[in-house]
C-alpha cells in the first residue's frame, strides 16, 4: 500500500493541521507521561524548519460532547513547549472565534494547540459540519497518531475529505514497520498471542491462522484451548462456553497450514497473590484447586525453537500473569530471547496492544524489538485484517 507522507508535501507558509494523540495520563492537571508528546515531535519540527504554521488538534478523556474543564488540553501546551523549546500557544476552542484568531497571529514555524475535540458532540459522531469547520482553518491536514485510526472521527478521517491528506513522522513509521509485520513480511511469521479471554481476540485469532505460520497461544485465554482438548484446567480462568469456538481455530489453522503452539508445561498456584506457593507440572498434573498462572520452561523452549525457525514475529498479549513475579518468568525469557534474535539481525520483530508494552518493558526487552505499537485498539484492529479509516483517507488511490 502507497500512503502520501510529510516528505510528500509542499508546507512553506501553509496552514497545517495536525492531528496528534495527546490523550496522556496527568496527575493534578500536569503531564505526568510525555511519551505521547515526545513521538509527535519529528513531524512538529519538520514542519517548524520548513516553515509551516502547526495547529494541532487532539481528543482527551471523555467528556462526552460537554466542555469539561478538568479534561481540558491547556495543561499540555508549556509541556510541549519544554520538549521543542519553543513557545506553543493553545487556545481554548478547536474551531471558531477564538482558534480563527489565534491561527491569523501565527507566523511560519509557530504552533498552536486547539482544544479537545471531544468537546463537541459531533466530533465522534464524525458530523461533516463540524470537519468543515475545522479544515477551514489549515490548508493541509496531516494525521500523526496511528492509535486513532481505527474511529472515524471528524478530526481523524472528516477533515481528510475537505483538504489534501498525508501521514506524519510517526504514522508513517508505524504503518512502515506493520506492513512488514503483516503485509509483507518475511516467511515464516510466528505470532504470540496471550492475554485472559478468547472472546476478545476471536476475530485475531481468526484472522491470524490465515495470515501466519506459527501461532503461539499463551496466557489465560489458552487454558480454554487446553480445556477444549481435554485438558484439566482446575480452577484457572477458563472460558468452557467457547471450547467450540476454540477447536474451530485451531481446525483452521490446520486447514490453512499454521502450526498452534499450545503450553506442555505450566506453572500454577491456588491463589493469585504475590509470594504464593507455585510449582512447575505437566498439563496432567493440574489439580481441581489449581489456577494456571505462567507457561513452564519446556513451553517456552518449544517457543524459543519457533522464534529460531522465524523471520517475523508479532507479539499481542503476555503468556503469563505477569504483574506478579512468579509468573512473569515465561514471559520474560522469551522476550529477551526474541529481542536477541533481532538484535542479531535474525528477526523482525514487531508488538503491540494490551498489556503488552507493559510486558515488556517489565521484562527489559522492549529496547530490543524491532517496533513496538501504542496504538491499542488500533494495532489489534490492524492485526484482525480490519479496515482502518484514518489509514484507507491516507492511501494513494
Amino acid at each position: 500500500m502507497a500512503f502520501r507522507t510529510l516528505n510528500d508535501a509542499d508546507v512553506e507558509g501553509k496552514r497545517v493541521l495536525v492531528r496528534v494523540d495527546f490523550n496522556v495520563p496527568m496527575k493534578e492537571r500536569v503531564v505526568s507521561d510525555d511519551t505521547r508528546l515526545r513521538s509527535a515531535l519529528p513531524t512538529i519540527q519538520d514542519l517548524q524548519i520548513r516553515g509551516a504554521k502547526v495547529i494541532l488538534l487532539s481528543h482527551f478523556d471523555r467528556p462526552k460532547g460537554e466542555r469539561v474543564a478538568s479534561m481540558s488540553l491547556a495543561p499540555v501546551a508549556p509541556a510541549l513547549g519544554k520538549l521543542l523549546g519553543s513557545k506553543v500557544t493553545f487556545a481554548n476552542d478547536c474551531v471558531g472565534a477564538p482558534a480563527q484568531s489565534a491561527i491569523a497571529a501565527m507566523g511560519p514555524g509557530d504552533v498552536l494547540l486547539l482544544e479537545n475535540t471531544r468537546f463537541h458532540p459531533g466530533e465522534q459522531k464524525n458530523d461533516p459540519a463540524l470537519a468543515r469547520r475545522m479544515a477551514d482553518l489549515g490548508d493541509l491536514f496531516m494525521l500523526d497518531a496511528f492509535s486513532v485510526t481505527h474511529r472515524a472521527h471528524a478530526s481523524t478521517t472528516g477533515i481528510a475529505h475537505y483538504l489534501p491528506s498525508y501521514a506524519g513522522k510517526a504514522m508513517a513509521r508505524e504503518l512502515e514497520h506493520l506492513q512488514k509485520a503483516l503485509g509483507e513480511p518475511r516467511h515464516p511469521v510466528l505470532a504470540v498471542v496471550g492475554g485472559a479471554k478468547v472472546s476478545t481476540k476471536i476475530d485475531l485469532l481468526q484472522n491470524l491462522v490465515e495470515e501466519v505460520d506459527m501461532l503461539c497461544v499463551g496466557g489465560g485465554m489458552a487454558n480454554t484451548f487446553l480445556h477444549a482438548l481435554g485438558k484439566p484446567v482446575g480452577a484457572s480462568l477458563c472460558e468452557k462456553d467457547l471450547a467450540f469456538t476454540a477447536n474451530a481455530i485451531m481446525a483452521a489453522a490446520k486447514t490453512a497450514g499454521c502450526q498452534v503452539l499450545l503450553p506442555i508445561d505450566v506453572v500454577v498456584a491456588q491463589k493469585f497473590e504475590a509470594g504464593v506457593s507455585s510449582r512447575t507440572c505437566s498439563l496432567d498434573e493440574v489439580g481441581d484447586k489449581d489456577m494456571i498462572l505462567d507457561a513452564g520452561p519446556k513451553s517456552v523452549a518449544v517457543l524459543k525453537t519457533a522464534m529460531d525457525t522465524a523471520r517475523t514475529v508479532i507479539w499481542n498479549g503476555p503468556l503469563g500473569a505477569f504483574e506478579l513475579s512468579p509468573f512473569a518468568a515465561a514471559t520474560d525469557a522469551a522476550a529477551l530471547y526474541c529481542a536477541d534474535l533481532t538484535r542479531a539481525g535474525k528477526l523482525v520483530s514487531v508488538a503491540g496492544g494490551g498489556d503488552t508494552v507493559s510486558a515488556l518493558n517489565k521484562a527489559g526487552a522492549a529496547d530490543g524489538f524491532s517496533f513496538i505499537s501504542t496504538a491499542g485498539g488500533a494495532f489489534l484492529q490492524w492485526m484482525e485484517g480490519k479496515a482502518l479509516p484514518g489509514v484507507d483517507v491516507l492511501k494513494i488511490k
